[in-house]
């Protein structure tokens, strides 16, 4: 945690606040469907088809949310602080 800039931890719980407004849960847990299903959210807002992050990134983390459908989970990535790399999102099977 030490090494996540202040302003990165703000919008990450400015995030969690607009997540909560939206009326999306966030929930824990559950397989993924498979990779051609994933949409990744790139830094600067840039969404794409499938999971293709660099094999030279990492999962830092990850969200576990029940939204109405693909768009609406995406939108909850968009407000998601990206640092390096991106947000990948899956539906669950």
């Amino acid at each position: 945690m030490a090494d996540i800039p202040p302003e990165v931890m703000e919008a990450n719980i400015a995030a969690g606040d607009e997540i909560a407004v939206m009326g999306v849960k966030v929930l824990h847990e559950h397989a993924t469907q498979p990779s051609p299903t994933a949409r990744t959210i790139r830094k600067g807002g840039l969404v794409t088809d499938g999971p293709f992050l660099e094999t030279k990134e990492v999962i830092a983390g990850f969200f576990v949310v029940e939204a109405k459908d693909l768009d609406q989970a995406v939108a909850v990535g968009r407000l998601l602080p990206i640092m390096d790399g991106a947000v990948e999102v899956r539906p669950l099977q």
